[in-house]
């Protein structure tokens, strides 16, 4: 595996009809020309991912909309003009462009313009969109930085990782459905609801943990840790009853209390600062992935802004 920031030589393996990691602004991705079948089920097969998961379309522009989707809604239009280039995916009727191996099979289509500029100078360089789920082995917790990718696939054939730093939201886009025109928000992410409604009104969001999947991220266990996870209100009383356990505690803001000698502390943020937390979460996920923790433990965050989409991360990556 080669990792550089060579978008030439990136642009060579996509046509050539091999997957890249790219870097985007939410998380790393594992990408592949839409329109070759073979490139996207090796993707599928290096994701060991479900083939009625389907996958996000990565587009140049906001042009590359009409293109691609049809009988757009126009708090469609809205929202692609105020959130792309930017965090933000749209689930739309497919036009006839679209292969049905990148829907599973669905009529819809899921479309995002990336804000990262790198990538925006690769998907220039080519003449076909990207077709890009997020660069992870399926489940588990998605890849920020070019290390995870590189402890995930090291062994694995992936020919080149297009190196774009840490990504700077460190959560997936939020996903956008409609229905009779209206928007509802099928996966939170890093594009808060509050912000959305700023642009369109009042969002139905369709986000409860289900194995039913209208959009790429649906699954009820997803974004996992190899580590055990739960949410526990009363961590003292937790560390109490396990002193046997290894406790990794996730958290945020100040801690007064005593710390029990089983667990640690993991403060995402002491200033409590949501963007802080949302772009730290994964990374230090796969940190404690690798200290041989018995458990991790975390409380939820309130109920607003990227706490939200925090939450759901959470939760999913602790079912069962």
């Amino acid at each position: 595996m080669r990792i550089g920031n060579d978008i030439f030589e990136a642009s060579y393996w996509l046509r050539k009809g091999e997957v890249v990691a790219i870097p985007t602004e939410t998380v790393y991705g594992l990408a592949a020309n839409i329109f070759n079948e073979k490139a996207v089920e090796k993707i599928y097969h290096l994701k060991n991912r479900p083939k009625n998961n389907p996958l996000i379309v990565h587009l140049k522009s906001e042009k590359e909309l009409f293109k691609y989707a049809i009988n757009i809604p126009v708090k469609a239009k809205i929202l692609a003009n105020a959130f792309w280039p930017g965090p933000l995916t749209l689930v739309l009727e497919k036009s006839g462009l679209i292969p049905n191996h990148i829907t599973s099979g669905k009529e819809t289509v899921a479309l995002r313009v990336p804000a990262k500029k790198i990538l925006l100078e690769l998907l220039n360089e080519l003449d076909f969109p990207l077709a890009a789920p997020s660069a992870n082995p399926s489940n588990r917790t998605s890849a920020t930085s070019t290390h995870h990718i590189n402890n995930y696939f090291n062994d694995k054939p992936l020919h080149y990782v297009l190196e774009g730093g840490e990504c700077e939201k460190g959560l997936e886009s939020t996903i956008i459905g409609f229905e009779r025109g209206e928007p509802i928000i099928y996966r939170l992410g890093a594009l808060s609801k509050e912000l959305v409604e700023k642009v369109v009104g009042k969002v139905k969001v369709l986000n409860e943990p289900t194995n039913l999947i209208l959009a790429p991220g649906m699954f009820s266990k997803h974004y996992a840790p190899k580590t055990s996870m739960q949410n526990i209100n009363n961590w003292e009383e937790f560390c109490e009853k396990n002193q046997d356990k290894k406790i990794a505690f996730l958290t945020a803001g100040i801690i007064s209390e005593t710390i029990p000698n089983n667990l640690t502390i993991f403060n995402l943020s002491e200033q409590n600062d949501l963007d802080e937390v949302a772009r730290k979460l994964y990374n230090t996920l796969f940190e404690i992935d690798n200290l041989n923790f018995d458990e991790i433990i975390f409380k939820y965050f309130p109920e607003s802004q990227l706490g939200s989409t925090i939450n759901d991360r959470l939760t999913r990556a602790s079912n069962k």
